[in-house]
C-alpha cells in the first residue's frame, strides 16, 4: 500500500534565512580565520554575524513557529534512544521538524557556536591588532586560554557540518527522505496530520 504524504508546512521564513545565513557566515569566518589576511577585521565581522544568527535562532527557539521552538522538539532520553533505534532502517521517519537525535545536534551546536563566538569575543594574541573586543575587561590568563580555545572549537564546528551533511546524505539514500528543499521551501511531503499552529 502506498503512503499518502501531502504537502505541509514545516520551517517557517526565520529558521530558514537563518540556517542559510548561519552556513556563509561560518564558512567565512573560517575560511578568513584559517587562510585570511593576517589582520583579521574581516574574520571578525563574520564573527559577529555568527553571534547575532545564534541569538536570533535561541530566540526563536522559545517564541517562533511551532516546529522551531526547543519546546516542541527537544526530547527526553527515552525518546531519544527510542528515535535513534530506528535510524538503520530504511523506513522514512517522516519527523515534523527535528527529530529527537536531530534536536541533539540543534542544540550542540548552538552551545558550541555560543563557546566560539565568546572565545572569540574574549581573546588576545598578544599581536596589538587581532584583540578581541571584549579581551580588554578579562585577564590576560583569561584572555590567553580563550584564544587556546578559540581554534579548536572551530575544527569542532567543522566536524559537526560534515556530520550534519553526513546525516543528510544519509536520510536520502537509506531513508529516502530529502531534507534539503523543505530547507529551501519551508515544505516536505509528510503524512496527513493535524498542521502544527503558531
Amino acid at each position: 500500500m502506498t503512503e499518502q504524504l501531502e504537502k505541509t508546512y514545516l520551517w517557517d521564513p526565520v529558521v530558514r534565512v537563518l540556517h542559510w545565513a548561519l552556513v556563509i557566515a561560518f564558512f567565512t569566518a573560517f575560511g578568513l580565520g584559517k587562510f585570511g589576511p593576517a589582520q583579521m577585521t574581516l574574520h571578525f565581522y563574520a564573527g559577529y554575524a555568527v553571534a547575532v544568527i545564534v541569538v536570533l535562532r535561541v530566540i526563536w527557539g522559545f517564541v517562533g513557529f511551532t516546529t522551531a521552538r526547543f519546546a516542541t522538539f527537544v526530547k527526553g532520553p527515552g525518546k531519544v534512544f527510542a528515535y535513534a533505534r530506528t535510524l538503520p532502517s530504511s523506513n522514512p521517519s517522516r519527523s515534523y521538524g527535528h527529530n529527537p537525535v536531530g534536536a541533539i545536534f540543534v542544540v550542540g551546536v548552538l552551545i558550541v557556536l555560543a563557546m566560539q563566538v565568546t572565545s572569540g569575543l574574549l581573546a588576545d594574541p598578544e599581536d596589538y591588532i587581532n584583540v578581541g573586543p571584549l579581551a580588554q575587561y578579562v585577564s590576560s590568563d583569561v584572555a590567553r586560554k580563550a584564544l587556546s580555545y578559540h581554534e579548536p572549537l572551530s575544527f569542532l564546528l567543522l566536524l559537526m557540518v560534515i556530520g550534519h551533511i553526513g546525516a543528510i546524505f544519509w536520510y536520502k539514500k537509506r531513508k529516502g527522505e530529502n531534507l534539503v528543499t523543505p530547507m529551501v521551501t519551508g515544505y516536505a511531503q509528510l503524512p496527513p496530520r493535524e498542521a502544527p499552529a503558531e
